[in-house]
């Protein structure tokens, strides 16, 4: 008889026996936020510089409000958290719920740019002087953490924007938990990322529902096994950080740029190896589209020690070569 028995919970096979099946997170009510208040030294655009950490429109780790608050949720060294930052007047005010809540406003200015020196910047083409001068209030997000942008990196290799965004929200919602505070109810509720254990829980058809090929789900899962050790290379210098992540296989010099240009917000670690950027640069800075990244790294070379914000810079011009090839068709595993 249908409800006499308690339901079961759901197992799945896993190397070293039987593991459940992540669970949902039940919701908590919202409990009051802390709050911040910093006073930035120079013009700062909050949009431009924690538009990195956004990935997708519907990404259910990051929202941009319509009154131009940025949300974001996020799991700490203290636990999960989520915060708000908002522009007021010249100063900017963070506010902050979760167990995670703490630590995020002590990092609040460096996740704005507080440690990055827009100033040592010096523009050597006009293309790029133009970008900077129209873009005063953009700074080099820094976020310490690592496996936040580690994870949706190794998820965009190799792959279109939109199956990589469509990867990291499904599996985002489907196992990661409840952002704290009142971001995490609602109609549209945002999401912490998931564990380092329970993204190695999350079971192979899992993955290839969300169009993640075996490559890809491989190389998240070595990386969470060694979750700790690559946390802490959020405290070394950049390029420290970038060798300890290649140790990682299935971890290349592209996927260890995109990481530390976020974790670390470092300026001069421009991304190699992608399909795109070397033509964008090589057309703004010598209209030569079909530069490569050797090529690319020359153009850069009067930038050396701001390489990245250059690229940014060069991103934001709207400089781009018109398109002559029809998109990379996108190919959905989970439908197979």
């Amino acid at each position: 008889m249908a409800g006499r028995f308690p339901q079961r919970p759901a197992r799945t096979t896993v190397r070293g026996g039987q593991a459940a099946v992540p669970a949902a997170v039940p919701r908590q009510a919202t409990a009051p936020a802390r709050v911040r208040r910093w006073v930035p030294d120079g013009p700062l655009d909050l949009g431009l510089t924690l538009g990195p950490l956004r990935r997708g429109p519907a990404d259910p780790t990051f929202r941009a409000a319509a009154d131009g608050s940025v949300w974001r949720a996020c799991r700490t060294p203290a636990g999960p958290g989520t915060v708000r930052v908002r522009g007021c007047g010249g100063e900017v005010v963070g506010e902050a719920w979760g167990p995670g809540a703490q630590w995020l406003l002590e990092w609040l200015p460096r996740l704005l740019g507080a440690d990055d020196d827009p100033g040592a910047f010096v523009p050597r083409h006009r293309v790029v002087a133009l970008a900077r001068h129209r873009r005063p209030g953009l700074r080099l997000v820094q976020t310490g953490l690592v496996l936040e942008s580690l994870i949706p990196s190794v998820l965009e290799q190799k792959v279109t924007t939109d199956e990589a965004y469509r990867a990291w929200r499904l599996l985002v919602r489907r196992f990661g938990e409840p952002a704290p505070g009142p971001a995490g109810v609602g109609e549209r509720p945002m999401s912490v990322m998931p564990a380092a254990r329970t993204w190695a829980l999350i079971p192979s058809w899992e993955w290839h529902r969300a169009g993640v090929d075996d490559k890809r789900a491989s190389t998240i899962l070595r990386a969470v096994r060694v979750a700790a050790r690559l946390e802490q290379a959020a405290g070394m210098p950049a390029a420290e950080a970038r060798a300890r992540l290649e140790v990682v296989p299935g971890v290349g010099p592209w996927t260890s740029a995109e990481v530390v240009q976020r974790s670390h917000g470092a300026a001069d670690e421009v991304t190699v190896g992608d399909l795109h950027l070397p033509g964008i640069v090589g057309w703004a800075l010598a209209g030569d589209r079909e530069a490569d990244d050797a090529e690319m790294l020359r153009l850069l070379r009067p930038y050396a020690g701001q390489r990245h914000r250059a690229a940014r810079l060069i991103l934001l011009s709207g400089r781009v070569p018109a398109r002559r090839k029809p998109k990379m068709p996108r190919v959905d595993i989970g439908s197979l």
